[in-house]
């Protein structure tokens, strides 16, 4: 058996790592200038609005946030494929929709601003657009796995 049936207790853990998971959503978002759905919307500053977008943040803010988000996507994509019942805690968190909400406001914001800039070499632009590309694949697939779990195999059981 895998930790998690040999200690239940980590699904409370895991509970209560889901909000900080999320959060790295919204840090990403915040980053770039753009405010998520059902995120605690916080207000703003005033002096906060001269905002910095994907498309004018300097470049290598834009490689970490990239960088940031592609290891984040692969972990929760590496973890739910080889635990698949972690699902239930996830959606206890509306984390289907949190993702697609993310997923619809930060990526083609990040690919327009990777696609749009002007770069001195080739291969940071080739780097870029393989990890976004990547993240957006995970993200897929971490859904995918999400939805299959939570919606289909209950129907089929």
């Amino acid at each position: 058996g895998n930790i998690f049936t040999q200690q239940p207790s980590y699904f409370s853990d895991l509970d209560e790592t889901l909000p900080t998971i999320l959060q790295v959503f919204n840090n990403i978002l915040h980053k770039c200038g753009l405010q998520c759905e059902g995120a605690s919307a916080e207000p703003q500053k005033l002096e906060e609005k001269v905002s910095v977008t994907a498309g004018n943040m300097p470049l290598q803010e834009l490689k970490d946030i990239v960088l940031y988000l592609c290891d984040t996507c692969t972990t929760l994509w590496a973890f739910l494929d080889v635990f698949p019942l972690a699902s239930q805690t996830f959606q206890k968190h509306e984390f289907c929709y949190r993702l697609a909400s993310f997923y619809e406001l930060a990526i083609p914001e990040l690919e327009s601003a990777i696609k749009k800039r002007h770069y001195e070499d080739n291969s940071v632009f080739a780097d870029l657009w393989r990890r976004i590309s990547h993240s957006r694949k995970k993200m897929i697939e971490v859904f995918h796995i999400l939805v299959n779990q939570v919606c289909l195999q209950p129907i089929l059981e």
